[in-house]
C-alpha cells in the first residue's frame, strides 16, 4: 500500500447542516453513521473535524478533504464537520470554545443524530490539529460548554505545527511567522496558555494519536506533544507517514480516509480500539 491513494474521492451524502451559535461561522455539516445496508445507524461513534487554513481561512466545505464523510459513516461512525470563526475576527481562544459549542450542539442533538455521546473523537488538520489539541488538553474550553474531558474519548491531530507556540514562532521559519504573530500575538504567557504541549500535564483527554509527514517543524512538534502527553499520564500514539512539504501537508489531510492511503488502516485500527467498534 503506497503513500498516495486515488486522486478522486466518492460522492458524499447531503449533510444536514446545524447552527451552534449566532455568528453565520458557527454551523457544521453532519452525516450520520451508516449500516452495511445503507441504512442510518442509531448509537454510532461520532468523529468531529476541524478544518486548518492558518486560524485565519479555510472552511467546512473546502478545507476537510474528500473522503472522510464517505469513509466514516460507511464504518459505522457519524461524521460532522465544523465551520469556526476566524482570526482576525475570532481570537484563538473564541476558537477554541467554538469547537466545544459545536460538540456541545452535537451531543445535545444525540437521540435525534443517532449519536452515542460517550464515543466522541475530536479530529483535526494543521490550524485545526492545534485547535483539537488545545481542547484535549485544556479543559477550560469544555467546561465553558458544559463538558468535560469525560465528553471525549479520543483526539487525533493531523500535521499540525504549533503545538508549543512559543517553540514555533522561534525556530518554524520566516513563512508562517506573519500568521503565527496574528494568531497568538506576542505576549508570552498567552502563548503558553495556547500551546497544547505547555498544557499537556494531566488532566487530558483519555487518547491521542499524533498523525504527521516529514515536515522538520511538524516532526519536531508533534515528537514534543507527545513527550508532554505521556509524561501527564495520557495514552498517545505517534504515527508518520511520507509527504514533504506543503504538498505532505495537504494530501495527508486530502487523502485520509482513501482505503489506499497509507495513514486511513491505522486511523481505522486506532477508531476501532478507542470505539470499541
Amino acid at each position: 500500500m503506497g503513500a498516495g491513494g486515488r486522486t478522486q474521492a466518492p460522492q458524499a451524502g447531503r449533510p444536514q447542516t446545524i447552527s451552534y451559535g449566532a455568528d453565520p461561522l458557527q454551523v457544521l455539516d453532519f452525516w450520520p453513521a451508516q449500516t452495511a445496508g445503507g441504512a442510518t445507524r442509531t448509537g454510532a461513534p461520532l468523529i468531529v473535524f476541524v478544518h486548518g487554513g492558518g486560524w485565519k481561512r479555510g472552511s467546512k466545505d473546502n478545507a476537510t478533504g474528500g473522503w472522510k464523510q464517505v469513509h466514516y459513516p460507511g464504518l459505522g461512525y457519524a461524521y460532522a464537520s465544523i465551520n469556526y470563526r476566524l482570526v482576525p475576527q475570532a481570537t484563538v481562544e473564541q476558537q477554541g470554545a467554538d469547537v466545544a459549542a459545536a460538540l456541545k450542539a452535537l451531543l445535545d442533538r444525540a437521540p435525534q443524530l443517532g449519536i452515542d455521546p460517550r464515543r466522541v473523537v475530536l479530529m483535526g488538520h494543521s490550524a485545526g490539529a492545534h485547535l483539537v489539541a488545545l481542547v484535549g488538553t485544556d479543559e477550560q474550553y469544555l467546561r465553558g460548554a458544559g463538558l468535560s474531558f469525560r465528553d471525549v474519548a479520543g483526539v487525533v491531530p493531523i500535521d499540525g505545527a504549533a503545538y508549543d507556540v512559543p517553540r514555533q514562532i522561534a525556530e518554524g521559519g520566516r513563512f508562517m511567522q506573519d500568521t503565527y504573530a496574528q494568531a497568538f500575538g506576542t505576549d508570552p504567557a498567552r502563548q503558553q496558555a495556547l500551546s497544547p504541549t505547555l498544557q499537556a500535564m494531566a488532566p487530558n483527554a483519555p487518547a491521542f494519536l499524533l498523525l504527521h509527514v516529514q515536515r522538520q517543524d511538524g516532526v519536531a512538534q508533534a515528537k514534543q506533544l507527545e513527550a508532554a502527553l505521556r509524561r501527564g499520564g495520557t495514552t498517545v500514539e505517534r504515527r508518520d507517514f511520507p509527504g514533504q512539504g506543503l504538498q505532505g501537508h495537504a494530501e495527508i489531510n486530502r487523502s485520509l480516509g482513501d482505503p489506499a492511503y497509507a495513514a486511513t488502516p491505522v486511523v481505522d485500527t486506532w477508531l476501532k480500539q478507542v470505539f470499541g467498534a
